[in-house]
């Protein structure tokens, strides 16, 4: 082991609005000990995704809250650096829950070795992880793309985003992203292979979206809520779908947004057009995903 402490962060308080440094605490602990049937990780790198802003409210949701005084949860590769699990052996490269610490302490449930050899061990938290199977398995069985449809993609720059639109343009789909900055954009286009990209900051989004999508929507893929989805709610097609994949514009509310009742916009949206929007997580799809990991997972 490298160091002779664990640096854990801590769910100190649940936030109100955007999270604030006050909200959490780091302490520093030994580092643990592996009893019968545990082992020991060593974190090498930690994911940090937008789901974790829910988990710091008290609200019934698809998962368990984070308790206070609790480390953040939070998707890691590490190595294993001390072992008594008949599965797990020193120096095995593995996935799982591991927190925002150095050091975690597992009975191994949840964790999957990985296999350097096939490859980088960081995808696992990124294309071959749950950002690139969100975006799979929501875009192919919600979105259902066809040949020659449009796709729009929210938050186009992000880690799900890049890959719903990369499996669009493979399903022959014209797809055009919805990012912020100038420079996300310009990557979305030269670099992912984009159609278009408008940026929400621009005052002319809605005019430019439209131009963007003179033959209607027919896939939406929602990341972000807010004013995003209402520049693109008037150009859906019929029969348009939208997997409800995220709404980060709306995480850090503290009430309802200012402005008039959208709500029977949307309805009538939702009954003349028969949309299908549907919310999902990407565990729903567990059952049919399992030969995804195949290449990367050694069998443990």
């Amino acid at each position: 082991m490298t160091r002779k402490t664990n640096r854990r962060i801590l769910l100190a308080a649940r936030p109100e609005g955007a999270p604030r440094e006050s909200d959490f605490e780091l302490v520093e602990t030994p580092v643990p000990e592996p009893g019968d049937g545990e082992l020991v990780t060593r974190t090498i790198y930690l994911s940090l995704d937008p789901y974790m802003r829910g988990r710091m409210n008290a609200a019934k949701s698809y998962a368990k809250p984070v308790e206070i005084g609790e480390v953040m949860t939070g998707r890691a590769v590490g190595q294993v650096v001390a072992s008594k699990h008949p599965k797990f052996t020193g120096g095995d490269i593995v996935f799982g829950d591991a927190g925002w610490q150095d050091y975690a302490l597992t009975d191994g449930k949840g964790f999957r070795k990985l296999d350097p050899a096939q490859a980088p061990i960081s995808t696992s938290l990124g294309i071959l992880g749950m950002p690139g199977l969100t975006a799979y398995t929501g875009l192919l069985n919600i979105g259902q793309p066809k040949q020659g449809e449009t796709l729009v993609v929210a938050a186009a720059s992000g880690a799900v985003g890049s890959a719903v639109g990369q499996i669009g343009k493979i399903k022959g789909c014209r797809v055009i992203g919805i990012a912020g900055a100038a420079e996300k954009c310009k990557y979305v286009i030269d670099e992912l292979g984009f159609d278009d990209c408008i940026s929400h900051r621009d005052a002319d989004l809605v005019k430019k979206l439209a131009r963007a999508c003179p033959d209607g929507v027919d896939v939406y893929w929602e990341n972000v809520g807010g004013k995003v989805f209402e520049a693109v709610l008037p150009l859906f097609n019929f029969f348009a779908r939208v997997p409800v994949c995220g709404l980060i514009a709306q995480y850090n509310a503290t009430g309802l947004p200012e402005g008039p009742n959208m709500i029977p916009l949307l309805m009538r949206a939702v009954l003349s057009n028969r949309l299908k929007i549907q919310g999902f997580i990407v565990s729903d799809f567990n059952s049919g995903m399992g030969y995804l990991f195949d290449s990367f997972v050694v069998n443990s």
